[in-house]
């Protein structure tokens, strides 16, 4: 990776760090609000699809921590840690997919979203399930449903909505292009 390239992702994955540090600050006042918008997962997201997933993936694993850390919530246990692994899996999943998709185009975003997000609650089920259990609290599948798909569809909406918005106005800007992948450009410049 050329080092202007690397700079630039690392530059863009401390932008998208600082906007989930503060963008649960739009939904805190109202808790119920902020379950339901999950505003740290549009950072970790768009991290993945614009850096790739190595930068999406730590954004992911860092962020629930660092807010803690910073501002006390998300509280540590269950809530900061399974979080962690799920933003974790939203990046790498999502920025991997991209990556390596044939096209760069809201087909190929839509499908990527779409799975990283699937990934992502059942890696957060699957770590809920463990920490809790561990507790002797235990996790049933009400629960799951709950948290990962009923009280999140408000989010969900939010994310396939704005997440597909944002990239095409950054394709407009020619900072990140939809468009065939690399072998296959070539290809055509060479016809």
């Amino acid at each position: 990776m050329r080092s202007d390239t690397k700079i630039k992702n690392l530059t863009f994955s401390a932008m998208f760090l600082a906007l989930g540090m503060v963008l649960p600050f739009l939904t805190g006042q109202i808790p119920q609000i902020g379950n339901m918008l999950l505003p740290m997962h549009i950072p970790v997201l768009l991290c993945g699809l614009i850096c790739g997933w190595q930068y999406g993936a730590l954004v992911g694993l860092i962020l629930p921590l660092l807010r803690y850390a910073v501002f006390g919530m998300p509280k540590l246990f269950p809530t900061g840690i399974s979080m962690s692994f799920e933003l974790l899996t939203y990046g790498l999943v999502v920025g991997w997919l991209y990556m390596h998709s044939k096209w760069h185009c809201i087909r190929a975003l839509y499908r990527c979203l779409l799975i990283a997000m699937v990934c992502g609650r059942v890696v957060w089920g699957i770590v809920q399930w463990i920490l809790l259990g561990a507790s002797g609290t235990g996790f049933t599948v009400e629960m799951f449903l709950a948290g990962a798909v009923l009280n999140a569809i408000p989010g969900i909406v939010l994310q396939l909505i704005l997440i597909p918005a944002v990239m095409l106005a950054l394709h407009r800007t020619g900072l990140v292009p939809f468009s065939q992948n690399q072998q296959e450009k070539s290809m055509v410049k060479m016809s």
